[in-house]
């Protein structure tokens, strides 16, 4: 979810930390159904929606919406062409040559080619940008010295002519192609400027289905209308209208909207879920998907108390996770114990992470005193804030008091302050997170999450600026990860992913896995059709038509 993080850092409601992560366009016909109508649905205020750094899923959801990139990705993971008539790879992997669809246009008329890929790719990665999602870029020729404000140009990125695009990386990766679904690589309009363009931040023209209606009223609202020049098939809506919640109250305030008739689409706090169901589901208005995504918990690996394997062991198993999706979830959680999702099935391995698979209170107490960690030790816990989130979160601090009669701190900040407090060099304890899958590959769990590159220890302040808040290091780990990205079969790439994930959540405890992702929403089926939840869990506004 962020996107992503980075990949996509999930928010919303615990239905968003039930649900998937990679959504999914669904299979509307954008030639099908009645044009016109408005649909509304609330959001929380997003990072940025601009791509050079959009990374929740708020964000996300908004520049999806208003770029087209060389991909898009279906539902159930499949990649299809979106802007890309064609991509060539080298035998060594480390060239890619995209071919880009010839005609189509931003919403200010400027030419969408292969240059205006170059300008958005080397915005996104310029230092001037400091943008934290930069690194899905970091595999290109050339990142080091554009990000370190090294240069100005972006060695690896070329247009080899007006509509073909050559893109040359350090090492070999023959997954990149899956990787341009992320908003990062969206081509850009020259005067989307530096990255610290505000009024384009605000603004952004782009070159998708829809454009924005005046600019992002913060803490208010954004307003979405149909980009009549589409250069694919156009959408049906006139106007999608995103109001921004306070976060603090953020589920029960969309909840409460669809019921009185304000919103089209709605996440749920947890404990309406049965009733919400109960409720909708006989009027074909309840959407529920498993996604491509994972609940987990941050452990800060580099700083006390949980600097050890055996700290962090202690913590997972201390955990019942089984309880908690029956009594907190009401059944309508399954508890995790893998980092990669069932969906990518081939590379899912159930129970790679042992201390997942149930809880064993003996063992926690055994590990906890080998690592030191003594009964009264204060551990921080923090959580975003107006997501559903408190009541799960107080059940897992009820069980280490329990098991291991720690001092569980609880600590709920909005999610923007969220996300930066888990930045700082000093973070130390557990964070509540969620991942969504941003493109369909394990590189996009197991790099952003868990590599050292995806640290990007900001200098001076040695904030991290990537996906990886827990610090978890290991070049063993780096190396496995290099390794399948080289791999040209994809079964023996698949191996490869399964033995770094082993390595980061089994052997080490990087981070904590909690939940799979079951993802429930509510949808106005009465007034629209197509609506469902694409791969990213949000609705399919392009293929959304009146009925």
């Amino acid at each position: 979810m962020r996107g992503a993080k980075s990949a996509k850092w999930v928010t919303g409601a615990i239905v968003v930390a039930l649900a998937a992560t990679a959504c999914g366009g669904g299979s509307g016909d954008g030639d099908k159904g009645k044009g016109g109508g408005v649909f509304r649905l609330g959001i929380t205020e997003p990072v940025a929606i601009d791509p050079a750094n959009a990374q929740e899923s708020e964000g996300m959801l908004v520049a999806h919406n208003l770029f087209t990139g060389l991909y898009k990705v279906k539902a159930n993971g499949e990649l299809v062409p979106a802007l890309a008539e064609s991509a060539t790879t080298s035998d060594d992997g480390k060239t890619w040559t995209f071919k880009i669809k010839a005609g189509t246009k931003f919403s200010n008329g400027e030419p969408v080619d292969a240059e205006a890929f170059v300008r958005g790719w080397t915005r996104v990665a310029s230092k001037a940008t400091a943008s934290d999602v930069s690194y899905h870029l970091a595999g290109i020729q050339g990142y080091a010295d554009l990000n370190g404000g090294k240069s100005e140009k972006f060695a690896g990125v070329t247009a080899a002519d007006a509509n073909t695009l050559k893109v040359v990386l350090t090492e070999a990766d023959f997954e990149f192609d899956k990787k341009t679904v992320h908003p990062v690589f969206s081509p850009v309009p020259k005067v989307a400027g530096a990255g610290d363009n505000k009024k384009y931040n605000d603004a952004p023209i782009g070159n998708g289905p829809f454009k924005m209606e005046g600019s992002w009223e913060h803490n208010k609202k954004i307003v979405l209308v149909r980009n009549d020049d589409y250069g694919l098939t156009k959408a049906k809506l006139d106007k999608v209208e995103l109001s921004i919640l306070n976060p603090a109250n953020s589920a029960n305030l969309e909840y409460q909207g669809f019921q009185s008739g304000q919103f089209d689409w709605a996440r749920m706090p947890t404990p309406q879920l049965p009733v919400a169901k109960a409720k909708y589901a006989p009027k074909n208005q309840w959407v529920e998907a498993d996604t491509s995504g994972i609940n987990y918990l941050v452990s800060f690996n580099h700083n006390a108390p949980l600097n050890s394997v055996d700290a962090r062991k202690a913590i997972s198993y201390a955990i019942d996770r089984e309880a908690i999706a029956k009594g907190v979830f009401q059944g309508m959680m399954k508890p995790a114990t893998s980092v990669l999702p069932p969906s990518f099935a081939d590379v899912y391995q159930d129970g790679v992470c042992t201390t997942c698979v149930k809880q064993d209170k003996a063992k926690a107490k055994e590990l906890a005193a080998k690592a030191g960690l003594k009964p009264g030790t204060t551990i921080n816990f923090g959580y975003n804030t107006g997501a559903g989130h408190e009541e799960w979160v107080q059940a897992i601090a009820q069980q280490l008091k329990d098991v291991l009669g720690l001092n569980v701190k609880l600590d709920g900040k909005p999610f923007k302050e969220a996300l930066a407090t888990q930045q700082e060099k000093t973070a130390n304890g557990l964070w509540r997170s969620a991942w969504g899958a941003d493109y369909p590959t394990a590189d996009n769990f197991l790099y952003p999450l868990l590599s050292t590159g995806s640290i990007n220890p900001e200098p001076g302040t040695g904030k991290a600026l990537g996906d990886n808040r827990g610090r978890y290091s290991n070049p063993k780990f780096d190396d496995l990860l290099k390794r399948a990205r080289a791999t040209k079969d994809d079964a023996a790439r698949a191996k490869l992913y399964q033995e770094a994930e082993k390595l980061a959540i089994d052997t080490e405890q990087g981070l904590i896995p909690l939940w799979k992702r079951s993802q429930y929403r509510l949808a106005n089926t009465t007034k629209f059709d197509n609506v469902q939840m694409d791969f990213f869990e949000d609705p399919t506004l392009a293929e959304i038509t009146l009925k």
